[in-house]
């Protein structure tokens, strides 16, 4: 990032500082969260939400850069510069966050190595990592080699994915945190409530729903089709979300039974929303640790996701 854009950047995120987050600072509490900095644009979108998620929680913030030296091991002197300007990249995200947040404690972290393994590592004792992304080709989305991808799939806390460039934007008024309901989603709904808590937003539960297919012939009227998964639909999602209405009882929740494909429904679910709120499995293997629906869509959506582990 060149240096206006890293000026222009840091006006950006510097309009947090007067605008407040509309809660008292206090203690630290949680193990904290661990965001990826590279200094690029979507790092930037990616510290902005960190920095939210660090001040709403009253947790501390740790700012990852790893580097890589492409050099032979004799080149000291060109690794000595790349170290130096990994320190400078560092440096820049930290600052950030010191200058730009109230109340929270900014650690460094300067790995030299791959990115998703010192992520990973730092997740087993963090509360969130967040990461940004660019957007997956299709190339990119079969071998999932990206750090957002292969982070989300391995981590051992909950992880979101932000799209985009640049600073969030923070609207008058905000979107909805979204959840994908499937059944046995407990860990979801947990952390879409927990979000929506925090950020005084409501919570809308969406369940995929996929009708019969009618039978009929030529000739023949077509079937009325009951309303019986449409109810199902409702009440799994009644049952799901009974005990968190409960816990947090001043967060607004809708129901949204809609037919049609996992995918489609949960994009057109988010579009608009503050986030979106997936689950992933603990199976064996990439794809099943991810899940089918979840790898696209990250890619697919437009607001940042959040990928959460049983």
């Amino acid at each position: 990032m060149d240096a206006d854009r890293r000026q222009g950047t840091g006006q950006d995120i510097g309009r947090r500082i007067s605008q407040g987050t509309g809660r008292e600072s206090g203690e630290e509490t949680g193990r904290g969260i661990v965001v990826g900095y590279d200094g690029s644009d979507f790092a930037m979108q990616a510290l902005d939400w960190a920095m939210d998620e660090a001040e709403f929680r009253r947790a501390p913030i740790t700012v990852c850069h790893a580097w890589q030296s492409p050099y032979a091991p004799g080149d000291e002197e060109a690794r000595k510069s790349l170290h130096h300007a990994a320190e400078h990249v560092l440096w820049h995200g930290a600052e950030c966050a010191r200058q730009c947040t109230s109340g929270v404690r900014v650690r460094e972290d300067l790995f030299e190595g791959q990115a998703t393994e010192r992520l990973v590592a730092l997740s087993a004792t963090a509360d969130l990592v967040v990461v940004g992304s660019r957007g997956l080709s299709g190339a990119a989305r079969r071998v999932m080699g990206s750090v957002a991808g292969h982070v989300a799939t391995y981590a051992h806390c909950p992880v979101i994915v932000v799209r985009g460039v640049g600073s969030l934007p923070h609207p008058r008024h905000p979107g909805p945190i979204v959840a994908g309901v499937g059944g046995g989603d407990d860990h979801v709904l947990a952390f879409a409530y927990r979000e929506a808590a925090l950020r005084g937003l409501s919570v809308i539960a969406v369940h995929a729903m996929r009708y019969p297919a009618a039978a009929w012939s030529a000739g023949m009227a077509p079937m009325v089709m009951s309303d019986v998964p449409g109810r199902e639909a409702v009440e799994l999602l009644e049952a799901a979300v009974r005990p968190w209405r409960e816990r947090y009882p001043q967060v607004e929740t809708a129901l949204q039974p809609v037919s049609g494909p996992v995918l489609d429904v949960l994009a057109d679910a988010s579009s608009g929303a503050t986030m979106l709120v997936v689950g992933a499995t603990r199976e064996k293997g990439a794809l099943a640790r991810l899940g089918s629906v979840t790898r696209p869509l990250i890619d697919a959506v437009t607001c940042p996701v959040a990928v959460v582990h049983p």
